[in-house]
């Protein structure tokens, strides 16, 4: 018993730190294999209750919870601007690894995506991901 409830604090603990709803899962297994333990069941049942609750509280809550707790989560200022429009400033070439936007009044390093290996200065695009600092985008389809 003592080491579900040494289990259930250490997860416990690890979820106050992060707040990333990343052990709350174990820590619901841990306190229902220490319930068990308390009421003197084998170390068998405890060990499948503790993986069995784990899971299903994972599988069964954690898409609802994360939605719910992701849902005020501000976007930093780089995934604000996927799905911004841009204004190409300097010429985006794949092949010559060359090519620059202005989005919101910020310029970023920038290249096409696939299917468009060259784009134009001043043409109008739309960002369709980040990767580090770098934006991938392609025109506007009119």
């Amino acid at each position: 018993m003592i080491y579900w409830l040494i289990l259930l604090i250490v997860c416990l603990v690890m979820e106050a730190a992060t707040l990333g709803l990343t052990t709350i899962w174990f820590a619901g297994g841990a306190l229902v294999a220490m319930v068990v333990a308390l009421l003197g069941g084998p170390v068998w049942l405890q060990l499948l209750l503790f993986f069995v609750v784990s899971l299903v509280l994972v599988v069964f809550t954690r898409p609802i919870a994360t939605k719910y707790f992701n849902r005020d989560r501000l976007k930093t200022n780089a995934e604000s601007v996927v799905g911004q429009q841009a204004v190409v400033t300097v010429e985006i070439d794949n092949v010559k690894e060359a090519g620059e936007v202005l989005v919101h009044g910020q310029e970023w390093s920038a290249r096409g995506v696939a299917e468009y290996p060259q784009i134009a200065k001043d043409t109008i695009v739309v960002v369709e991901a980040i990767e580090g600092v770098k934006l991938y985008v392609k025109p506007v389809e009119e």
